[in-house]
């Protein structure tokens, strides 16, 4: 059994996208920060370039940089945009720990937490810390949640949904840096989330007499499954349902188009989104953790993963 690692995004693509794509929910994030790399380029989250890699049934010796493809199934994934912390596919406990040896051998990477399933995460996290003495902390506890039937809220807030355009780039800017604000999950430049969003028509409005008063985002779709992201209400106007709508509407939009999986993570610390969710159909899969970890070589990560 092997870890691959690589710089190449082409080469990760080929080896792994095949096993990522076969479970698009267990996988959504891999999958969702994979396309927004191939669309904005390797500079999408920071400035180092992004590291990927693939575990294997075929023996071959680990490697920090891949000089050749490993041959055989993918059976495991990551990726790592610094300065967040890798995400981790789900893995058995053999390829978790590997990984942790393989990270931990090459410094290059400062690797500060973790961000994957309950299980995998808590592995890696026991490794690392028998590795590197790191020891580590509990920055989100997230619950991913999959679209059963679409419940509309009822009553439905007065107004309507539309699709965000250009024209409304300065009010998502601050928007998204009042989410980052409010919930730590969404770190970094807000104007290439913003743009990014934009792209591919990614943020529905829900404005009340012309006027802008919510927002909620999708990614783009990777195997007929998208996730609804940066789902924003500005505090004086939120207890209004206005959030609910723009969610009802860009879940509806993402059904109609086809996306047979719908999905998106709530912080389980944040009781009214999760409720909120619920009530318009949306039903728990798993739970992730995202893990800090501490030393004097490892200061505490960005937080969460602006996919």
């Amino acid at each position: 059994m092997a870890w691959t690692v690589t710089y190449d995004l082409d080469e990760f693509r080929a080896a792994a996208g095949g096993f990522l794509r076969a479970r698009p929910a267990r996988h959504t994030t891999l999958l969702t920060v994979v396309s927004s790399l191939v669309a904005a380029g390797s500079g999408r989250y920071g400035d180092q370039p992004p590291v990927y890699g693939w575990w294997t049934g075929e023996e071959a010796d680990p490697v920090s940089a891949v000089q050749g493809s490993v041959h055989g199934p993918a059976q495991g994934a990551f990726l790592c945009t610094p300065p967040y912390p890798p995400l981790l596919s789900p893995l058995s406990g053999e390829a978790a720990q590997e990984l942790a040896r393989i990270l931990a051998r090459d410094r290059e990477w400062q690797i500060t937490g973790v961000n994957a399933g309950r299980e995998t995460a808590e592995t890696f996290a026991t490794a690392w810390q028998r590795l590197t003495g790191a020891s580590s902390s509990v920055e989100q506890f997230h619950r991913l949640y999959r679209l059963g039937d679409l419940i509309p809220p009822d009553p439905a807030p007065p107004g309507r949904a539309r699709t965000a355009t250009t024209a409304d780039r300065d009010l998502l800017i601050t928007w998204c840096e009042g989410f980052a604000r409010d919930t730590g999950a969404l770190m970094g430049d807000a104007a290439k989330q913003v743009d990014d969003k934009l792209s591919h028509d990614g943020i529905t409005l829900w404005e009340l007499d012309g006027r802008p008063v919510a927002c909620a985002g999708i990614s783009r779709t990777v195997a007929d499954m998208a996730r609804v992201a940066l789902v924003y209400t500005p505090p004086e106007l939120r207890g209004r349902g206005y959030a609910g709508a723009a969610t009802a509407a860009v879940s509806r939009a993402a059904r109609a188009a086809g996306v047979t999986e719908v999905l998106l993570f709530t912080d389980l610390a944040n009781p009214t989104s999760n409720a909120l969710y619920q009530r318009l159909g949306y039903r728990p899969v798993e739970d992730h953790l995202l893990l800090s970890f501490t030393s004097a070589d490892h200061p505490v990560p960005e937080q969460g993963h602006p996919s």
